[in-house]
């Protein structure tokens, strides 16, 4: 409408809401239509709600992007749980209910995803609360860790090498013996790639690997260095 458009929540049962046209974008808006339109999906923040009067007043432009991006991700997390739960029903053929499955699994967790991803991480472990039959339980730990990875992440560090005599080749592979990715970047410099699941603890790993690099250059006398931040 010119004022303002009629929504409806799905988390929420289709509830109906409203948002006022002041609520649609940070700046005077003369036309609502460009930027709403009828059947659009978006993410809102729910600022007032008058329980007599069954009114819920919702805002688009009080939604940082942050926010939002929280929020279309947990909305994809959510129906990718919920694929899986039904992949779990149909493999096992259990007489058990999904909603039942859900109910049982959302007792223990905030949500669906959250508990598939529990079980990825954490394996039986993290089901072992949860009153369902041991053969489902172990049927949603083989299917949540075939699809739901743990996140990780890579830190580099450049360094420069030298090591010299005739067997500085022989050298170079034992002070650069450790279980890191080295890779060489053309004498004398290479990088070494750790990766975890973290930054502080890929940061360690890896400060420690330099460490001991560092020794080993220093009892083959080979000449060693790295920018250390």
């Amino acid at each position: 409408m010119p004022y303002g458009a009629f929504c409806v929540l799905p988390e929420y049962d289709n509830l109906e809401a409203f948002m006022h046209i002041s609520e649609v974008a940070p700046r005077w808006i003369k036309n609502i239509h460009e930027f709403l339109s009828e059947g659009q999906r978006c993410v809102v923040k729910v600022y007032h709600v008058d329980p007599k009067k069954q009114q819920v007043d919702v805002s688009l432009k009080r939604v940082s992007e942050e926010e939002k991006r929280r929020k279309l991700e947990a909305v994809q997390n959510e129906r990718r749980a919920e694929k899986l739960l039904e992949f779990v029903v149909k493999s096992t053929k259990t007489k058990i209910s999904a909603e039942k499955i859900r109910e049982e699994l959302e007792k223990q967790y905030e949500d669906l995803f959250s508990a598939f991803r529990a079980a990825s991480y954490e394996g039986a472990k993290a089901l072992e609360k949860v009153k369902l039959p041991k053969t489902l339980k172990t049927k949603i730990v083989e299917i949540a860790q075939k699809s739901i990875k743990k996140p990780t992440v890579k830190v580099s560090r450049t360094f420069s090498l030298i090591c010299y005599g005739g067997k500085g080749v022989e050298t170079l592979k034992k002070v650069l013996k450790t279980k890191a990715e080295v890779l060489y970047l053309g004498a004398p410099h290479y990088r070494i790639t750790v990766v975890d699941e973290d930054y502080k603890s890929a940061e360690k790993k890896i400060a420690k690997i330099m460490q001991q690099i560092e020794k080993a250059a220093q009892k083959y006398k080979c000449d060693f260095s790295y920018d250390k931040q």
